[in-house]
């Protein structure tokens, strides 16, 4: 037994466990996954080409576009960081994040670079960290109903304003 896993035994989700609590499908699970690891891959090649300039803040939005890719690949696909010993824990902790709040998380990294410096490459860079943190964000926002379930609603709104209109209607009369 690792050192690690002395640390942390119960590290490891249950298979399962996650997509019951959250109401993610497991599609839309592996598409914001692979969003956040093409994300990092975008992120880290376009701050390394930003580094390759003398403009201070260039260098500073291409160090943190690194830095937003290191992230990126920390939370969402940790099996690309497997000799960093807190790789797994990271990633377990930011499993247990709910949805907006690693919307937020993610929009957050991306926008700084942008305001830091506005470039084509850091906009292009970030644009898919960004899409990544987009689609957390749509998952926080739940399931759409279906139209029976609103037509419902809407009818029984309809009523409910018809018998109001009747009972002001008798009260005058």
């Amino acid at each position: 037994m690792s050192s690690q896993d002395e640390q942390f035994p119960a590290a490891a989700p249950e298979p399962g466990a996650s997509s019951a609590d959250d109401g993610m499908t497991w599609w839309y699970r592996w598409l914001c996954r692979i969003a956040g690891v093409i994300g990092g891959v975008s992120c880290a090649f376009a701050g390394l080409w930003n580094c390759v300039t003398i403009n201070p803040l260039n260098i500073a939005a291409g160090v943190w576009m690194m830095l937003n890719a290191f992230v990126l690949f920390l939370c969402e696909a940790p099996f690309c960081c497997q000799f960093i010993e807190f790789a797994n824990a990271v990633s377990v902790r930011a499993d247990k994040l709910r949805h907006w709040q690693k919307a937020a998380f993610y929009c957050g990294m991306a926008v700084f670079p942008v305001m830091l410096s506005l470039t084509l490459t850091t906009l292009f860079g970030n644009a898919i960290a960004f899409a990544t943190g987009v689609l957390y964000g749509l998952s926080a926002l739940g399931k759409k109903g279906d139209a029976i379930s609103y037509a419902r609603i809407h009818q029984q709104q309809k009523q409910m304003d018809e018998e109001k209109l009747t009972g002001a209607l008798e009260g005058q009369a």
